[in-house]
């Protein structure tokens, strides 16, 4: 009888350790870990100006993954002054974070510098390539920009013809102009011109989230 005990006590607790198992099993199956997407920029990623960057255009595109319930970290990556140059030389320590999504916003700050169009293109490239490189499997998406006319039609005309020809070299997806609809307006720029504010922001995020979300994955 003594024996009979034992053995029930031990095919419960067999039977129940099991059963755990197989539960702790079948949750790590099921909830897998986030996916990641990476936004690399200069001040406006950054969101320079704003109290808090969760007000930038990247803290409000997190807030649209997590009310439609995809699985995504935005980590915002923007560095306050930098040119594409500056982000090559950055590029790996941030692509540690093993980035699903790549989110390319430089080159601003190159035309303000007067550096030329072919350079810039070809550091641009050079960013998207080495992504490629690392992550085969990672996404990109590029914010096109516009720069300011007093440097001049010709140089402008060049600049913007920039960001529609890397989407067809390196055919990836892009957004025509970041700043569409809040370029040139005061009520949603700071008091520079240059950087938006937090409206501005919002409508930065629509404008990026328009062509971000069919990048998703549930």
């Amino acid at each position: 009888m003594k024996y009979i005990f034992l053995l029930l006590l031990f095919c419960v607790f067999y039977c129940e350790k099991h059963t755990e198992e197989k539960i702790i099993e079948n949750s790590t199956h099921t909830k897998s870990s986030p996916k990641t997407i990476l936004f690399f920029g200069d001040s406006l990623t950054a969101g320079m100006g704003l109290d808090s960057q969760e007000d930038s255009f990247v803290g409000i595109i997190q807030k649209k993954l997590d009310k439609e319930d995809f699985r995504y970290i935005a980590i915002n990556s923007g560095l306050s002054g930098d040119t594409t140059s500056g982000g090559i030389s950055r590029l790996d320590w941030a692509l540690s974070k093993k980035p699903d999504i790549f989110v390319l916003e430089l080159g601003a700050n190159d035309s303000m510098r007067g550096i030329s169009p072919s350079q810039i293109k070809s550091n641009l490239i050079q960013i998207i390539q080495m992504v490629k490189r690392r992550y085969p499997d990672c996404k990109i998406l590029l914010l096109g920009m516009k720069t300011f006319p007093n440097l001049g039609p010709i140089y402008a005309r060049k600049f913007e013809k920039i960001f529609p020809e890397i989407q067809i070299e390196e055919n990836i997806i892009l957004v025509p102009f970041l700043l569409e609809k809040i370029a040139g307006e005061n009520s949603l720029n700071q008091l520079d011109g240059i950087h938006p504010t937090e409206e501005g922001h919002k409508i930065m995020a629509d404008t990026v989230y328009k062509y971000l979300r069919p990048m998703l994955k549930r």
